[in-house]
């Protein structure tokens, strides 16, 4: 009887993008379509350097992709979309269809890329563009820069980890209901009109629900940003169509705060306030670090369950 030889399946799929046309593809939404339904081979769509002027949706049915570019300063997904942008049905385009990358995958992860909404907020609408929309499980997201105005980076739901990101914007901009980790990050403050020394901005705006017991957490981050001295606040509690069983929870943690944090730290929204919600704040240091009723204090012991193992429900904080 003679042996017969079984071909292995590779370990791992490579596909390489190229907007020139001499990869494997020339979009990146090509790429991650070649990638099939139910997919059980972890797969890493590489990005040549350049910038890829095209929205990115990565379905459910798609788990186990990483995509990698060089460096996010040259290797960027740019888009424009925002809330009120006419389909060409004449339906408006709601806030969560707006987003540059879209993941609504499980084990998803992205290295070294830019994420960009280019909207400039001067077409009729509202100012709602999201950079990045993410849903689902075990997301990893390391050296990655996300670029928008008013709400660049959706969190909705899931377990997601941002590791040395860059992140700008100015209203509500890092906001949802995920267990999200955002670790030695650098959040920018981001005023379009710097000559308004009274405009305000809420970085986070966390809508957790109530019977989860972590939402976003900022861990060792930077606050910096051009607004004006106090007019920043750390965050809202945002409760989507005002259900009171939604309950922020957000903590800043061991973060440089810029001169640009309000004295009060927090604010109320549409109605449901601070002291109601859970948010806090432990070893925060810089001139935006201030004593006020209206920031909370972890204890030290509090401060022990904050690891990034125990809030995002996994230990792999590597790659897949």
């Amino acid at each position: 009887m003679t042996a017969t030889t079984i071909a292995e399946l590779p370990q791992t799929a490579h596909i390489y993008v190229r907007a020139d046309g001499r990869g494997d593809y020339a979009t990146i939404q090509e790429a991650v379509l070649s990638v099939p339904e139910n997919n059980q081979i972890p797969t890493v769509i590489h990005l040549a350097p350049g910038v890829y002027h095209e929205e990115v949706v990565v379905s459910g049915a798609r788990p186990l992709v990483t995509i990698v570019g060089e460096d996010p300063l040259t290797t960027e997904i740019s888009y424009g979309r925002y809330a009120g942008m006419m389909w060409e049905n004449g339906d408006p385009t709601t806030t969560f269809r707006t987003a540059t990358l879209a993941v609504y995958a499980n084990h998803f992860c992205m290295e070294n890329v830019g994420i960009r909404n280019s909207y400039d907020g001067s077409q009729s609408g509202g100012r709602q563009a999201l950079a990045l929309y993410a849903s689902g499980e075990h997301h990893i997201y390391r050296n990655c820069r996300f670029y928008g105005g008013q709400d660049t980076l959706y969190s909705r739901d899931g377990s997601h980890y941002f590791e040395r990101c860059y992140i700008d914007g100015d209203v509500d901009f890092i906001f949802g209901g995920a267990r999200a980790v955002f670790y030695q990050c650098e959040i920018y403050c981001k005023n379009p009109n710097p000559e308004d020394r009274e405009k305000k901005g809420y970085i986070a705006a966390p809508s957790t629900p109530a019977a989860q017991r972590f939402g976003l957490v900022f861990m060792e981050c930077n606050i910096t940003g051009n607004m004006a001295d106090g007019m920043m606040f750390l965050g809202r509690p945002w409760h989507p169509a005002s259900d009171p069983y939604y309950v922020g929870m957000c903590v800043f943690m061991r973060c440089e705060l810029g001169s640009l944090i309000a004295e009060a730290g927090w604010k109320q929204m549409g109605g449901f306030q601070v002291l109601t919600n859970r948010l806090y704040e432990y070893q925060n240091y810089g001139p935006g670090a201030a004593s006020h009723e209206m920031r909370r204090q972890l204890s030290d012991e509090e401060a022990k369950e904050y690891t990034p193992e125990r809030i995002l429900g996994w230990t792999d904080l590597g790659w897949l």
